[in-house]
Parts: structure tokens; C-alpha cells; sequence
């Protein structure tokens, strides 16, 4: 079932409530006032202190801050002219006969004693590599040996 509106009838609320100011909500306020100045002040945010009026707005939603963001501090700085380091101009260290960024990588091949025969899966992407044995010239010893452990 779907739901709809009566005819008539608008989901937008647009009429401003008014304030249900008592004597009981005042006398709360003025407390809740108090400690917030007095936190203020320890803080040393003496900008931030309120009057009652401007209290109430900002109880209500209402209150817009008077105070000035604070001034960005710059950091310290040397006074007069900047300070520099007196060194000589070092050169990078390059070569002349290369450059390293765009040399070619050389292709990587085996250079054991053993003669790799094939790559076996052993178990999902578990790559093993089978080799020629003494015993065993083809390597067909080893592979099956691997091919029983991964039916197992």
C-alpha cells in the first residue's frame, strides 16, 4: 500500500513557531547563561560571553557570533632578511654514457644446474616449478607426484 497525501493537505511545515518564553524557562537560562560566561572567561574567550538576549537566540537557534574569527598567526621568522645557507652551487650526481630512468630491464632466465622441465599448479594459483632429476630425465616422476597430492 502506497501512501498519500489528502487532498488539501502539504507535508511542508512553513509557519514560524513562536517562542513559549517563562518565568521557569528564563530562570534556567540565566543559570545555563552564567556557567557559559563563566567557562568563557576561563578560557580566556572573552569574546564569546553572551548578554541574556543574545542568550535566548542562541538557545532558539537563532544567534549569529559578533566576534571576528581570530588573526591567523604566522610562524616566527627571522626579522630583516631571510636566512639562507651560504653553500656553492652542488651539481647532481649523472652520468654521461646512461640514463637510468629509461634503461631497458633485462629479461630474467634460469641459470641453475637443474633443467626446469614445467610449472605445476599445485593447489589454486600455488605455482611450483618441476625439475629434471638424475633419476628422473623427463621430470615425469615428479609431476605426477604433484598431480596425486592435488587429487588428494
Amino acid at each position: 500500500m502506497t501512501m498519500h497525501l489528502v487532498r488539501g493537505m502539504t507535508t511542508i511545515n512553513t509557519r514560524k513557531r513562536k517562542r513559549h518564553i517563562t518565568k521557569s524557562k528564563l530562570e534556567r537560562w540565566e543559570k545555563e547563561r552564567r556557567i557559559y560566561n563563566k567557562d568563557m572567561k576561563r578560557l580566556g574567550m572573552h569574546g564569546h560571553q553572551m548578554t541574556m538576549e543574545e542568550y535566548i537566540d542562541y538557545v532558539h537557534g537563532n544567534y549569529r557570533s559578533k566576534t571576528k574569527p581570530s588573526a591567523i598567526q604566522t610562524p616566527w621568522h627571522q626579522s630583516g632578511n631571510e636566512f639562507r645557507r651560504n653553500t656553492d652551487n652542488i651539481p647532481s650526481a649523472s652520468s654521461e654514457k646512461s640514463f637510468a630512468p629509461a634503461t631497458k630491464k633485462e629479461p630474467m632466465q634460469y641459470t641453475g644446474e637443474r633443467r626446469l622441465v614445467g610449472i605445476a599448479t599445485m593447489h589454486k594459483s600455488n605455482m611450483v616449478p618441476i625439475f629434471a632429476d638424475d633419476d628422473d630425465k623427463s621430470g615425469r616422476k615428479q609431476a605426477t607426484e604433484i598431480s596425486t597430492m592435488r587429487r588428494n
